[in-house]
């Protein structure tokens, strides 16, 4: 059974977190919410995936509600318009998608499959609309998502998410030449190049049209509200690494903090992952006072105009969502089947992927 009722918000099932995982300043000081489009937001994205072939039926019967993706993103983009957050979710399970793609690719060194998807969705992210029909099914649903992601806020927004985007495939065929040729990041190349295929930049960017306002740039880029955005992100990835570490190490992965500290800084794994923790939690606690200094920009966005009003209040939007983002990510990576290697049969190959020639003509 899902934690989470029909509802904005819920208190979730009791969940039993390892130890290691457990992070009580969460649990303890930001509220879970979800919301209330959630149950249909998981049908129509289930739906989405067939349609758009992006997994077999039988995964997506077996699989699909329990990796939970629509889940995370409900619980993140708290108060968008019912169609945007369907965007939004179809958006993110394809990403989940995609990274499972590439990740086959490399497994199965299909080096050509992976450059020639890797030029196609550059070309598709310029150009959707005429990608709609592409005989790569990723390529397609990929191009379906962003003319609907387009559709939301003006052309400068499109520009500019489309520029996070670009960045990000490329962030990917760098770890696809990483892992093909054994290449452990030193923790610094590595932190630079997780917050590309994190993608941080395109989930603060769908920030806005949840709030159904662009920010100008004056706002995005004030220090509290940047800072804010940022370290709702790398808790997000830093957590991830240290959830997601058994199932890396399992597949000889080499992109994860833990494994660059243990390769590169001569911790021991047990230190490794001590280490993650210590960071992720100071994450939290810079968040908590970088937070008090945004909403105080925030208010004074108001200046008694109509725009005051509304950039304040978007900001303010903004802002609760980067909280959430921290209890959803959280919650996510003890209930999603993403994350439970332990009862796969080959921990080292998920069950939820097609793992036959994806990407091969």
């Amino acid at each position: 059974m899902h934690a989470f009722p029909p509802g904005t918000t819920s208190t979730p099932t009791a969940i039993a977190v390892p130890p290691s995982l457990s992070l009580p300043v969460i649990e303890a000081a930001f509220p879970r919410q979800l919301h209330p489009y959630w149950p249909r937001l998981q049908e129509k994205t289930r739906t989405w995936l067939l349609e758009k072939r992006l997994m077999p039926a039988d995964k997506v019967e077996e699989y699909a509600d329990g990796l939970c993706y629509t889940d995370l993103m409900a619980g993140y983009y708290i108060g968008a318009p019912d169609e945007v957050l369907q965007a939004i979710a179809d958006y993110s399970a394809w990403f989940f998608v995609w990274d499972d793609r590439h990740d086959r690719d490399i497994v199965h060194g299909r080096a050509d499959a992976w450059r020639r998807l890797r030029f196609e969705l550059h070309a598709a992210l310029d150009s959707p609309g005429h990608h709609l029909h592409h005989e790569d099914s990723l390529v397609a649903a990929f191009a379906d998502s962003m003319v609907r992601l387009y559709s939301f806020l003006p052309r400068t927004w499109n520009a500019r998410f489309a520029r996070h985007f670009h960045a990000v495939i490329d962030a990917y065929d760098q770890e696809f030449r990483n892992r093909t040729h054994g290449i452990i990041p030193r923790v610094e190349e590595y932190l630079a190049l997780r917050r590309l295929t994190f993608a941080h930049r395109i989930w603060t960017d769908l920030l806005e049209p949840s709030a159904g306002c662009e920010l100008p740039d004056g706002v995005r880029k004030h220090p509290a509200y940047r800072r804010a955005a940022l370290l709702s992100q790398e808790f997000a990835a830093w957590y991830n690494d240290l959830c997601s570490l058994p199932k890396e190490i399992a597949g000889d992965e080499v992109h994860n903090l833990g494994i660059s500290l243990v390769a590169h800084e001569g911790l021991t794994l047990e230190g490794a992952v001590e280490e993650v923790r210590r960071r992720i939690e100071e994450c939290i606690s810079e968040f908590l006072v970088t937070e008090r200094e945004a909403i105080r920009f925030a208010d004074g966005l108001d200046d008694g105009t109509v725009r005051g009003k509304e950039l304040s209040a978007a900001v303010r939007a903004c802002l609760c969502n980067m909280r959430n983002w921290f209890s959803s990510v959280y919650w996510f990576h003890h209930e999603s089947g993403r994350y439970m290697v332990d009862s796969w049969d080959d921990r080292s190959t998920p069950p939820y992927v097609n793992n036959e020639a994806a990407g091969e003509k």
